[in-house]
């Protein structure tokens, strides 16, 4: 177990290597600069900004150096918000990012396994169909459609009511400002988890060991419990490991709609401004923790199916 969790480990430093320069190059390809302003500066100034932070040097230079900074553990200044340095930001936007993610996570799974259990046990039913239905809204539906209407819906048509919630704004995270956030970010989790799951189970129950424990004359719950639950959670662990990047990095349209300080506001606010050492920054805790829970993934994998580590 542990030559395979090496081997893992091996595999993903070269692989951090290469996002982190293909995501350093594309931002210095793309058109536009961190300075340019609608009002172009005097050639002078421009001049001095640059030099001031090394833009005024070949690019190979630069990409040496910023590397030398990252195994120092510094993600360089912001060149948008002048007196903060990126790992300060992304200091103050991770913890909302993660406090939301988590919660949606935990919504998530609580839900999205439960329900798509019931469908795949109750197979082509009334229930089977009306779980999937609600699943299949929760996955075509995105979030920029819906999180408005959650707005609309208890911000204005339930104010008046004891349902009514705060529709923007943080608040230091009190609950009421989190609700609308965390179940508009989990709603396509939950819908992905749940036909994930029933699709495994079904899988799972039609397999001989199954047949051949129901044959033993095993209780139906048991054999499910004991026998298939676990390997049809397969599958749904190997989904759950990017998509719990995506809830703890934070959902740029969640975080835009409500007006939350996440890290994933302030990603689009450093493309719009070409603020590259925030986007990268950015772009690397991302890509870190992507790395990171695919490890993690691939290790539960493996313990769930020992076959995995031989392979």
């Amino acid at each position: 177990m542990w030559a395979f969790i090496l081997r893992r480990i091996l595999i993903a430093i070269p692989t951090l290597l290469v996002v982190i320069t293909v995501a350093f190059f594309l931002m210095r390809l793309a058109p536009g600069g961190p300075f340019d302003q609608e009002a172009p500066l005097p050639p002078e100034i421009m001049a001095n900004l640059k030099a001031a932070y090394g833009l005024d040097q070949p690019l190979w230079w630069q990409y040496t150096n910023y590397l030398g900074n990252l195994l120092q553990g510094d993600f360089g200044p912001s060149f948008k918000y002048k007196d903060f340095s990126v790992t300060e930001l992304i200091g103050q936007g991770l913890p909302v990012s993660v406090q939301n993610g988590l919660a949606a996570l935990i919504l998530a799974i609580s839900l999205g396994i439960p329900l798509g259990a019931m469908a795949a046990l109750r197979q082509n039913s009334g229930a089977d169909h009306a779980a999937m239905t609600v699943a299949m809204t929760g996955i075509v539906v995105p979030n920029f459609v819906v999180g408005p209407l959650l707005a609309l819906v208890f911000g204005i048509w339930l104010k008046e009511t004891a349902f009514a919630l705060p529709v923007a704004g943080w608040n230091n995270g009190a609950l009421p400002n989190r609700i609308l956030p965390v179940v508009c970010l989990a709603l396509p989790f939950i819908a992905y988890i749940a036909r994930i799951t029933r699709a495994s189970l079904i899988e799972t129950l039609r397999t001989n060991y199954v047949r051949t424990a129901r044959a033993k004359g095993l209780p139906f719950r048991l054999v499910v419990l004991r026998h298939a639950f676990k390997s049809a959670m397969i599958p749904v662990v190997t989904y759950l490991g990017p998509a719990t990047v995506f809830l703890l990095t934070g959902s740029m349209v969640i975080e835009t709609i409500f007006g939350l300080p996440g890290i994933g506001r302030y990603f689009v606010q450093g493309a719009l401004n070409r603020d590259y050492t925030l986007v990268m920054g950015v772009t690397i805790l991302a890509a870190s923790m992507v790395i990171a829970l695919n490890l993690i993934v691939d290790i539960a994998y493996a313990w769930l199916d020992p076959k995995v580590r031989y392979e």
